[in-house]
């Protein structure tokens, strides 16, 4: 199969999918305030965030296999009991954390171009994909987070102090038929200003 039909097919069923997986996802971040500037940019985090913070690191903090939540596995076709490359990393801005991001890595994704996604350690994700200008991206989509969420429970556990919600996107990155989903919290000190 061409990496064009692929991508075609691909594209065809995360838009049906999405519409049915992304239930509780908004196209558009709805009072956001504060956060809404980092909600809508579809430029590279890492980039922006680098220009931000004089000291920015990524810390990892998990890599395992495991089950993606269930309206991971909807947008990827995957079965409820295959597990992914689950990769969770701190985004830190001045030695504060300012972003968690929980990417979805299923092990047919691992081949190939990105066969090194999975020994990335502390290096920004952000930077290999926006590099390829071969790599494709799904529009972005947007939750108010709320403790009960898994994604908010793993953020939380990085924080001194818990919101009452907290803002994240997700998309799908693409290349030939390899497809990834990044989950990016936004944690509160993001909108803190800079001393």
């Amino acid at each position: 199969m061409t990496a064009l039909v692929c991508a075609i097919i691909h594209s065809v069923k995360i838009h049906k999918k999405s519409s049915q997986a992304r239930y509780r996802w908004l196209n558009k971040p709805v009072l956001s305030h504060l956060y809404d500037a980092w909600l809508i940019d579809r430029g590279s985090l890492t980039a922006r965030l680098q220009r931000r913070y004089v000291n920015f690191a990524v810390k990892p903090v998990a890599m395992k296999y495991a089950k993606p939540i269930q309206d991971e596995v909807a947008l990827f076709y995957l079965s409820g009991y295959k597990v992914a490359l689950i990769r969770e990393v701190l985004l830190m801005g001045n030695n504060q954390p300012v972003v968690f991001a929980h990417s979805v890595l299923p092990r047919a994704s691992l081949r190939g171009e990105w066969g090194s996604l999975g020994k990335l350690g502390s290096k920004p994700l952000g930077a290999i994909l926006f590099a390829n200008p071969k790599v494709k991206r799904t529009p972005l989509s947007y939750k108010k987070l709320t403790p009960n969420h898994a994604l908010y429970k793993q953020a939380a556990l990085y924080l001194e102090q818990t919101p009452s919600y907290l803002w994240a996107r997700r998309s799908i990155f693409s290349l030939n038929c390899a497809n990834i989903m990044v989950t990016e919290v936004f944690l509160p000190h993001i909108i803190t200003p800079i001393r």
